[in-house]
Parts: structure tokens; sequence; C-alpha cells
């Protein structure tokens, strides 16, 4: 898994949930969108993340622009990108549907709910369940 988050107490809430979870996946953390393309085009990393969670409010290079940036590249395409934020606002919902997130959460005020969403996201066949998401069950601003 990889984050982009530029907020440390955020990244340590995630990394926190994601334990809590008992998912037990390894999670790499970077502060923005230019970190995170850096580190998919870095040859040294050994292979593509599973998924990745995407902040949009960062610095240098915004969520959106970077969800726009993996969506450019081929080898990332199949990549689930999962946006984060703290915006409800219909438009960015929709926006990063278009531009091919699979999901987008908001980011949840108390700690039981980001664990709860979490352990829901990686139920079942949590692969097959963000391919080709439809409208109606991409946003999810508990």
């Amino acid at each position: 898994m990889l984050l982009a988050e530029d907020d440390e107490d955020d990244r340590s809430f995630f990394r926190q949930a994601l334990l809590d979870s008992g998912i037990g996946a390894e999670l790499t953390a970077v502060r923005d969108g230019w970190q995170l393309i850096e580190f998919l085009l870095d040859q040294q990393n050994p292979a593509s993340p599973d998924i990745i969670f995407l902040d949009i409010n960062m610095p240098g290079m915004d969520g959106k622009s970077c969800l726009r940036e993996i969506r450019r590249q081929e080898k990332f395409v199949g990549i689930p990108v999962i946006i984060l934020s703290t915006s409800t606002r219909v438009s960015d919902i929709e926006e990063t549907y278009k531009d091919g997130a699979n999901r987008y959460f908001s980011k949840m005020l108390f700690y039981n709910d980001a664990v709860g969403w979490m352990t829901r996201l990686f139920e079942a066949d949590w692969r097959q369940g963000l391919v080709n998401p439809t409208r109606e069950g991409f946003g999810f601003v508990d």
C-alpha cells in the first residue's frame, strides 16, 4: 500500500487504523504527489503498490493532479486509487471519479470509523470490488 498524505498526524492516524483493522498490509507513506510519482517511477522499487491512498489537498502536486498523472501512465492504470479528503463537495467527488479514482472517502473524524471503513474496504475480494466502480458506489462521504 502507498499513502500520499502531507499531514504527519493523518499519516500516523492512517497507519494505526490500518494496524487495528487487522489487514496486515505493508504501508509506505509519502508527503505529496511529487514523491508519490517519484516512488512509482523509481526502478529500485521491486513492484507497484497494490493500492494507493491519495489525499486531495497537498502542497506541490495535489491529489487531483497526481491522480491524473497516475492514470496517464499505462503501467499504473490498474492500480486502485482511493481518494481521502476532508472535502465532501460533490464537484470533488465527481471530478475524481471522472479522472479514474476507484473510491472516495471523507477523512474520518473518529478513529473507530476509520478502522471500520478499512475493514469493509478489504473484505472479500477487495480488488475486484474496486475495478470499474459505478458512480453510486464510488463516494463514501460518511
